[in-house]
Formats: structure tokens, C-alpha cells, sequence
């Protein structure tokens, strides 16, 4: 037993021991622990990003209703166009669509294009002979669209080749062809939808075929952004994408200022222009001419202003120079004022034709005009010979800006002088878009009775197609023996003055008005045919077209619309632009310099 009580405490010693060492010695040097590595995050997108007063829809370039900056900057940054403004503002063949365009024929007059074989689709589809044939259809029979005049002398278009050879002949010569089939549509999306023409670019585009594609369209943020289309077959844009930025002016101001906007394009007033220029050498600014002048249109075709004298009452008393202030705000556009009833203020040579009278509201000689016409000034207003109150309803497209605030202007200058006025805002494409060949149509709001409408008068790269497309009378529906051109023999538009040849009605002549305004003069129609196919220059009938025009009391024209170009110091590229392009035709060679 003692042996054993003896190996137990000799076992329980040697554990105390242990205990104890273990205390009392260093711990083992621990090996290696691994170590986690931090990636760099992804650089994002190389973006630059421009702000814009607005970027609400719809985006047709080819529409007097979708007229606006962004819908232009979207039309040359997603879509070919055969020819496109040069160094010096001349048409020059886009060599990135096109081979070849050329007059291959005199008899009958005909030109042949030559397309790229890789020039294609966002979807893979080839830009073809059908897109030119969609386009020329659609500008041909559509309502409100800008410049169709020379889409109208197409008598054919022939496919050849598969379609990247285009034979297309007209009714006669045409000097200007250089200034069609600008901003292509995909016609192979297009074609056979319902409403296509109306509806396709209500809110986005179906494909594109240019440097840039659409990612998003936001319009609850205002943002719209595109990015490099990776199916271009031409150089490709050296930034990754464009951000187009809807803000108020002092966001635009506040993003120029810290460098969340690269540029901006926007409708200054004079104080944001003074502020802009606050901002010091960081940003320059250009003022940029849009091709489209503000005027006002006095329809003849409504029932009250179908009257020469009431017409002519109503143009002495507005008063240019408040709507000018109104719709310019003390921006670059006031120092564009127009002053003739051709062409715009901001090209070379432009000439005020405006009679002195007509400088400076009458309000006497509205007063005279109005009683010839037979009303009376009865308890603060005018009324007819009936008792009925002298009305006029006043449209302006709803959500574009200067127009409404021109119309509230005009609204109020005629309800102080007495005539009872309404203000109407129907959305553009309702104001500007109904089928012409319905006969029974209002070419304005929809069948709405609209009297006077606040409008752009669109400009386009021919000024004969601007001159023919803005007169353009039609063949009356059920007549078959009349001229669309008003070159049926009638002696009436050989008259020098507007009274008694401002427009015919369906019941008394053979045609009548296929324009925005209302107005069809069979003279100045016939003017406008030798214009156009280069019979006359436009010099030599300018002064009958303008004297004859002023006389009419249809359109007073008001302003040239421009835009401010701010551009930081943070991009590399960005210009003004060459004729009417604007900043985005050079677009694939922005690129960004810095934080």
C-alpha cells in the first residue's frame, strides 16, 4: 500500500510541476495568418453630363409637335442621315451612312444613293431602300411635319442591289435634294404598326443607328442616358456615355458651378445669363440659334378670322414687343428679333421687310377695323350685330415653354381692348397633328376651333423646301380635275394682294390650306412650285412673298429662338456647332479632361 500512496503522490507531483511550467513559460510564437485583400472598385463609365431645361417627349425629329433641343441633339446623336451640316455649314455627304449620292439623271430627275453595307440597325437590321421609302411616304401624307415639300415632288423610289442602292426620282428638278432624307427612321419597326408614325417616338426610340444608343429614359428623375452603341460600324464615341440632365436654371447654374454637369444647353433668361457669366473663365459661353423663329398665326380658317377685316383688326392691336419680352425673358433670343416674313435673323444677309405700321400696336385702326366688320363696343366689349361677344380662342402646346407664356400675354392684350379670349393648351401632338386628308378636320387641336396659336415656324437646310412647305395649299378630297399646286388656270391668285385669295373654302375652290396657318393663296402657291424646282430664285420673288405675306395678316412673326452653350472646363470638344447642328454633331469626339 505504501508503494502505492508512494507512486500517487510521485504522479500528482509531477503534475503540479507541469501546471506550474505551464504557467510560467512565454506562449508559442504563433504562424502565419492570412491576410484578406481589399480589390479596387471598378472605375465607373467615363461619362460627361449636360444639363437641359427639359426632356419630355415625343422625339419624331421630322415634327412640328416634337420640335425641341433635345429631340434635334437626339435625332443626330441616334440616327444616319445622308447629308449633314460641314465645317462651314453646308450640306456634305455623311460618308459614315453613304457611298455615293448623286444626280444620275435630268429626264426624269432622278438621284441614286449608294448606302454602306455596314451601315445597320441597333437590332441588326440594314439601314436600306425601305427606310428611305418610309421616310418619304410618311412626310408626304403625315400632318405637321417640317419641310415636306420636296418629299412631295417623289414620283418613285427603287431598291437595287438589296436595298443599299437607292434610285429615287421626282416630278421635276430639284435643286435642294441634298436637304432630304436627314434622320432615317427604322422602317422595318416602323411600317406596320399601328399609329407608328404617331406613336413610335412618344416616349423613346425603337432602334438606333448612330454613335449613341438610349440605355434609359427616366422622366420622373429627368434624366435620359445613352451610351456608346457597340454595334456602330464607324469610329466610336470616346466616352462611354452622355447623360442629358433636366433641371430648373438654378440647378443648372449650381451643377456648371461644382462640376456635376460638364456643359449645358439651356434657354437663358438675362439674369441666368448674367449669372452664368458669374462663374468666371470655368465656363464659356456660346449662344447657339435654334432653326425655328416664334410667331403668331391668325387662321383663316377659323370662323371668326375667316373675315379679311376682323383678321386684320386683331394683328393691329397685338402688341410684338410685350410678347417678344415674354416669350425672350431678356435672353439671347430678344437680340434675334424677326422682322421678315423669310428666313431667319440669324443668317447672313437677313433684311427687316416689316412695314413701319406694323412696328407698333393700333389700337385706333383696330377700333375702325372692327366696326367695318360689323361689331360694336357694348358694356366693355365687342359684339356683332346678333349681341354676341366678339371670342377668340388662343392655343399654345401644352408643356413647351416660351409659348405659353406668349399666349397668356396675348390673352391679356386682347381681353384689355375688349374681346373676350380663352386660353387653350392641348398637348402638341393633338395641336399640331390630324389627318389632312379628313376634310372635315381641324388641321389644329383635333377638330377643336382654335383661332390664334402660339407656334414655331419650323426652318430647314433649303430655304425654297422652308418657302414651299410653309405655304402649301392641297387638292380639295373629290376633286379630280384640280391642281394640288394651284396651277389649275385660275386667275384669282394672280392677284398682287392677300383680300379675296387668302384661302378657299371646299364649296368655292379647288383647293385648300395644307399648312399650320391655315392659308392658301394660290399665287403665292404657284411662287413657291418655281421656287422650289429651281424655275425662280428666291431673291427674285422675295419682295412680292414678303409684301403679300404682311398684307395677309396671317403670320407676325416674333423671335428667333437661341439657346446658351455653357461649357465647363472639364470636357474637351464641345463647339457651338455649323449651321443649325447645334453642339451634338461632333459628339464621338467629347471628351472628358478632369473631375
Amino acid at each position: 500500500m505504501v508503494g502505492g500512496r508512494t507512486s500517487m503522490v510521485l504522479v500528482l507531483g509531477c503534475a503540479t510541476a507541469l501546471l506550474a511550467t505551464a504557467c510560467t513559460d512565454p506562449p508559442p510564437v504563433p504562424g502565419p495568418q492570412p491576410t484578406s485583400v481589399v480589390e479596387a472598385p471598378e472605375p465607373g463609365p467615363d461619362q460627361i453630363v449636360i444639363g437641359v431645361d427639359s426632356i419630355v417627349g415625343g422625339y419624331n425629329p421630322h415634327t412640328v409637335a416634337d420640335l425641341s433641343p433635345v429631340t434635334r441633339a437626339l435625332g443626330r446623336l441616334l440616327l444616319p442621315s445622308v447629308f449633314v451640316p460641314g465645317s462651314d455649314g453646308r450640306l456634305e455627304l455623311d460618308e459614315t451612312v453613304m457611298r455615293s449620292a448623286a444626280v444620275t439623271s435630268t429626264d426624269p430627275f432622278t438621284v441614286s444613293y449608294t448606302i454602306r453595307p455596314d451601315a445597320s440597325w441597333s437590332d441588326g437590321a440594314p439601314v436600306a431602300a425601305e427606310d428611305f421609302i418610309y421616310l418619304a411616304e410618311a412626310m408626304r401624307s403625315q400632318p405637321g411635319t417640317i419641310d415636306p415639300a420636296g418629299y412631295r415632288l417623289i414620283t418613285d423610289i427603287a431598291s437595287r442591289e438589296g436595298g443599299k442602292r437607292v434610285e429615287v426620282t421626282f416630278a421635276d428638278r430639284y435643286p435642294g435634294w441634298r436637304s432630304l432624307f436627314s434622320d432615317l427612321l427604322p422602317a422595318h419597326l416602323l411600317k406596320d404598326v399601328p399609329g407608328g408614325w404617331q406613336n413610335a417616338f412618344a416616349s423613346s426610340f425603337p432602334a438606333y443607328g448612330g454613335p449613341f444608343a438610349i440605355k434609359s429614359i427616366d422622366t420622373a428623375r429627368g434624366e435620359i442616358l445613352l451610351e456608346r452603341n457597340e454595334r456602330y460600324w464607324e469610329k466610336p464615341a470616346a466616352v462611354d456615355q452622355l447623360v442629358l440632365r433636366r433641371s430648373d436654371k438654378q440647378g443648372i447654374i449650381a451643377a456648371l458651378r461644382d462640376g456635376n454637369n460638364q456643359f449645358a444647353l439651356t434657354r437663358a433668361t438675362g439674369q441666368e445669363r448674367a449669372a452664368l457669366r458669374r462663374l468666371g473663365d470655368a465656363v464659356t459661353l456660346y449662344t447657339v440659334p435654334r432653326p425655328a423663329v416664334a410667331e403668331v398665326l391668325l387662321r383663316p380658317t377659323s370662323d371668326v378670322l375667316s373675315d379679311d377685316t376682323t383678321r386684320a383688326a386683331i394683328a393691329a392691336l397685338i402688341d410684338r414687343k410685350r410678347l417678344i419680352a415674354a416669350g425672350a425673358e431678356g435672353g439671347p433670343s430678344g437680340r434675334l428679333r424677326a422682322t421678315a416674313q423669310l428666313g431667319v435673323p440669324s443668317a447672313s444677309g437677313y433684311q427687316p421687310t416689316i412695314p413701319a405700321a406694323e412696328r407698333t400696336p393700333r389700337p385706333q385702326r383696330m377700333r375702325e377695323l372692327l366696326r367695318r366688320a360689323g361689331y360694336q363696343r357694348s358694356m366693355g366689349v365687342w359684339r356683332d350685330a346678333s349681341g354676341d361677344t366678339l371670342q377668340l380662342v388662343v392655343a399654345a402646346p401644352r408643356e413647351q415653354e416660351p409659348y405659353l407664356a406668349m399666349a397668356r400675354e396675348l390673352v391679356r392684350q386682347l381681353t384689355s381692348a375688349g374681346i373676350e379670349a380663352k386660353l387653350a393648351t392641348p398637348k402638341p401632338r393633338e395641336l399640331f397633328g390630324t389627318d389632312p386628308a379628313d376634310p372635315d378636320a381641324d388641321p389644329l387641336a383635333g377638330g377643336v376651333g382654335v383661332d390664334i396659336v402660339l407656334a414655331p415656324r419650323a426652318v430647314g437646310a433649303d430655304a425654297a423646301s422652308t418657302f414651299a412647305s410653309r405655304l402649301a395649299c392641297r387638292e380639295r378630297p373629290g376633286d379630280s380635275d384640280g391642281s394640288a399646286n394651284g396651277t389649275d388656270g385660275s386667275e384669282n391668285g394672280d392677284s398682287d394682294g392677300a383680300d379675296g385669295d387668302s384661302s378657299e373654302s371646299a364649296d368655292d375652290g379647288v383647293v385648300e390650306p395644307g399648312n399650320l396657318a391655315g392659308f392658301c393663296h394660290e399665287r403665292l402657291e404657284r411662287l413657291a412650285q418655281a421656287v422650289l424646282t429651281g424655275e425662280r430664285p428666291l431673291a427674285d420673288v422675295r419682295p412680292e412673298v414678303e409684301s403679300t405675306l404682311w398684307r395677309a395678316d396671317v403670320t407676325i412673326p416674333l423671335f428667333q429662338f437661341a439657346d446658351t452653350l455653357a461649357v465647363g472646363d472639364s470636357v474637351a470638344g464641345v463647339t457651338p456647332g455649323n449651321g443649325f447642328t447645334g453642339p451634338f454633331g461632333d459628339a464621338v469626339n467629347w471628351i472628358r479632361t478632369g473631375e
